[in-house]
């Protein structure tokens, strides 16, 4: 059964910027998203749903220490309880600390292939980096590990 996730804007530039905007809408049942990310995203699509955070105190806090998008996006997930879609190192900590789920976009990638949303990871990866997508080659390495593509 498929879960509901809030995410951060970093996921959809980069799935959005190689086409695969698609794997996100596959993998889970509803994709929630902030005010601050879809400005930053800064386009509609019709199956991400904006929701605006309700703890406006956790997110001014959170906004001192990661960027506006990332605080709304931490404060969504704990609201909503659900998957949190991340990939910023800082982030991850902070959120976290708040007992937060949290997938990053490689490891979608992962998720996406053992549930036959995609064939293959590397060439997705090697995609994602021709547009910028910054992935440490460590963590590259294990993505491909755990896809079984090493």
């Amino acid at each position: 059964m498929k879960e509901p996730a809030v995410t951060n804007s970093t996921c959809l530039i980069g799935l959005e910027r190689i086409g695969r905007l698609d794997i996100l809408h596959q993998l889970f049942e509803t994709v929630m998203i902030p005010p601050k990310v879809q400005e930053e995203f800064g386009k509609a699509v019709n199956w991400l749903v904006v929701i605006a955070p309700k703890n406006t105190v956790l997110v001014q806090v959170l906004s001192t220490i990661v960027d506006e998008g990332e605080a709304e996006a931490i404060a969504l997930a704990k609201e909503q309880n659900c998957l949190l879609v991340l990939d910023d190192r800082k982030a991850r900590h902070w959120a976290k600390s708040f007992g937060l789920r949290i997938i990053g976009t490689a490891g979608l990638l992962v998720r996406a292939k053992r549930q036959g949303i995609v064939e293959e990871v590397k060439p997705i990866l090697e995609n994602l980096k021709q547009s910028n997508f910054r992935l440490h080659p460590s963590l590259e390495r294990e993505v491909l590990r755990l896809a079984g593509e090493e």
